[in-house]
């Protein structure tokens, strides 16, 4: 996914972070000049769809305008290395007494 607040907030002729994040507040989203900053510049590591709710109220825009999907950055893996890497992954499980004692033999 492609993070696309800041063209979207372009073509509504926003062009600085701190007048979105005025009517941002306007709208009830307090947001620190930090956080907007990342919103603004970067790809946030997550946002609340809460948050997404009132800046697409704002924006005048919907979600698909702000998140763009990228399905070419999508490694795909084939089934045959998929089963090796679950195969792989496993462990035994060996049972142990708490008590340190060992186990009688089998």
């Amino acid at each position: 996914m492609r993070w696309n607040l800041r063209l979207a907030a372009a073509q509504r002729g926003i062009w600085k972070a701190s007048d979105l994040q005025r009517s941002l507040a306007e709208h009830g989203l307090v947001i620190s000049a930090g956080k907007m900053s990342g919103l603004w510049s970067g790809q946030p590591a997550s946002i609340k769809l809460t948050d997404l709710d009132v800046i697409c109220v704002v924006l005048g825009c919907q979600v698909s305008e702000l998140l763009v999907p990228e399905p070419e950055s999508v490694t795909r893996v084939d089934d045959e290395q998929s089963e090796q890497a679950a195969v792989a992954s496993v462990t035994a499980v060996v049972p142990r007494r708490r008590d340190g004692r060992s186990l009688p033999p089998a």
